[in-house]
Order: structure tokens, then sequence, then C-alpha cells
């Protein structure tokens, strides 16, 4: 690093999003090592340092200037109550096709049938802030119990809880304990937030900013592939008209002025079917290629 160059450190999460995060910055095309029993994983970029924290902690690290940048979810920074930039959405993860929610849910046969119903009620949790101010601006008051997990187990039980706030993708678990929601508290994705002076630093700005595009390039281009093929000219209008594609196809001629080469950029799961279609409108040398980055 230089002296006009002084690096930006990184708050990587540790447990369950480390491996897909390593994954991502791979793709985006940064090599991660984490030595053992290391909390500072080595990163290629000389620009680039970082820090491993549970991801619980990284808003509060990221807000006190402990690391510059860090990646999260909004949940977390929400609970920390941390006053920091939020760059934007990188959806990997247990959120990589949707946001997760935390909801309010009570015992299929509780007699709560709506959130004033909570009053004086126990409600256990592993987001106690956020709970609690979300009751707070609904004139709500109850007792709200930090839950150190297996939280929709406790619902219900005499003295431990009379409902939760949990989170969850498609509801399914909180069905399986025979839960019911009430009212979803909070969608949640991962995001990459910064510290308030780094991202007033001009230089960390935009080292963050390169990063953030390379991430979220990566991530684009997780669903997509490339196709290239060669196509008889007097059948491309036919072509054309079967090709999905973000923009519009590259034509280029050949030396065979019969001929023409179009490429294209594609969903994945479009292009089983799309191929034999292609093959029969007269697509040949067709040609199936996986992509680093997608970038808009």
């Amino acid at each position: 690093m230089t002296e006009s160059a002084p690096g930006l450190r990184i708050g990587f999460p540790s447990g369950s999003l480390q491996q897909a995060t390593v994954r991502l910055f791979e793709r985006a095309g940064y090599r991660i090592d984490l030595p053992s029993r290391s909390y500072e994983p080595e990163v290629d970029d000389p620009e680039l340092s970082g820090l491993m924290f549970r991801a619980q902690e990284i808003a509060d690290y990221v807000e006190r200037g402990v690391v510059d940048v860090g990646i999260t979810g909004h949940d977390l920074v929400m609970e920390c109550d941390a006053d920091v930039h939020e760059i934007g959405e990188l959806r990997y993860g247990k959120s990589s096709s949707r946001a997760l929610r935390w909801v309010i849910a009570v015992p299929e046969d509780s007699s709560v049938r709506s959130l004033e119903d909570l009053r004086g009620k126990r409600i256990a949790t592993e987001l106690p802030g956020v709970t609690r101010r979300f009751l707070a601006g609904r004139a709500i008051e109850a007792e709200i119990d930090f839950s150190w997990g297996t939280t929709e187990v406790k619902a219900g039980i005499p003295g431990v809880a009379d409902a939760i706030v949990d989170i969850t993708e498609t509801g399914s678990s909180l069905r399986a304990n025979r839960l019911r929601i009430l009212e979803v508290m909070l969608e949640t994705t991962t995001r990459f937030i910064a510290n308030h002076a780094s991202w007033s630093d001009g230089w960390k700005r935009r080292k963050a900013e390169n990063l953030f595009t390379l991430l979220v390039g990566a991530l684009e281009a997780e669903s997509k592939v490339g196709l290239k093929m060669n196509v008889p000219r007097d059948r491309l209008d036919e072509v054309m008209q079967n090709l999905p594609a973000l923009h519009a196809p590259t034509v280029s001629g050949q030396a065979d002025d019969a001929w023409v080469a179009v490429e294209i950029i594609a969903d994945e799961t479009v292009v089983r079917d799309l191929i034999p279609r292609l093959k029969r409108c007269g697509a040949e040398g067709i040609i199936e290629y996986p992509l680093n980055k997608v970038v808009y």
C-alpha cells in the first residue's frame, strides 16, 4: 500500500456465511485464505485486508471504525441500531433468492389473535432490540427475553414464552411446530455496509464501490450463461425470435457472407430448452460457456 492508497479493511462474517463469502469473493476475482486459528484473512489484493467476526458483531465494528466496510444482515444492523452507510444488497447465502422475514408467531391454539393481545405477554427472540422497538412503536408493552436458539420450540411453554419472534423463509418450520404468524416484523437480506468516515474518504469510497460492483457482478453471473452460435443469414430472423437476452443479441458477420455469428447471455434455466430450438432453426456450432461477472 502507498500513502495515497491506505487500504480498505473489511469485516468478513464467520459462521454460516463464511464459506459462501469466500466463494463469492473468488468469483469476483479475489483469493481469500484464512490461516488456521487466525481471524485475519489474507486477500491477494494488497489494498484490501480483513478481520473475521460473527455477523452479529460486524455492524457495531463498522460503526466504530474497527473496519471500514463489512458484510452482515440488514436485521443485524437494525438490532445494533448501528449508524452505518448501507452500500447495497448482496443476495447470496440464505437470502440468495428472496428476503428472509422476522415474524411474530404464537401457537395455533393461542388466544392471542392480534398484536394488541401481546400486552403483558412474554416473547422469546434472538432479535430483542428490534422486537422491543417494534412493539414500542405500536404502544405495546411486553416482556422480551433473549433466546439462544431453537426459538420456535419455546412458544406456548408455560413460564418460557407466550409468543416468539423468529426468522423464516417459507414458514415451513413454523407450521411444523404448529405456530401461526401474527405479523411480519422485518424483512432482511445480506448487506454491504460502510463506516461513515470511511465512506467520506475519496479513495476508500472508490475502492468499496469497485469491490461492490464486482461482487454484484459475480452474483448476477451465477445463474446466467453465454451462448455463441453460427446462423445462416437467411434464417437469422427465425433464430432471433427465439432468443431471450439481457440486451439485444450481438450479431457479427463472417468470412462467408451466407452466415453470421450470434452471441447472447441467458438464464441458465432456459438454455436446456433453448439450444434444441435454436438447432431446429438452423443454428450450428452452438457453444455454451460460464460467466464470471455480469455488470449492468
